[in-house]
């Protein structure tokens, strides 16, 4: 199994799947579905220089996050669907 390790201040993040149905039962069809907004960390970056201070990443692997709706880059690797995304893109840690 290959594996993918960002560089920089980058995070390597498995969306969540979408919905497939509404809270009332309603079956959700494939092109109306929203795009998920929150998923898991599996990978980070080594994290920024910044004015030759070295800026440590906030998110680790396992946690799980909430992102933009049109943040980060898809990319596909041995059949899963991931994105990849600078660190700023993420709006918060769910605890």
């Amino acid at each position: 199994m290959a594996k993918i390790q960002p560089l920089g201040d980058r995070v390597l993040v498995q969306a969540e799947p979408a919905e497939e149905k509404t809270s009332s039962g309603i079956i959700i069809p494939d092109t109306a579905k929203e795009k998920p907004q929150q998923g898991t960390v599996k990978a980070v970056g080594a994290g920024k220089v910044e004015n030759g201070n070295k800026i440590a990443m906030t998110v680790k692997e396992g946690d799980k996050v909430i992102y933009g709706k049109y943040a980060g880059d898809q990319v596909t690797l041995d059949g899963e669907d991931y994105l990849i995304m600078p660190e700023s893109q993420i709006m918060g840690i769910i605890k």
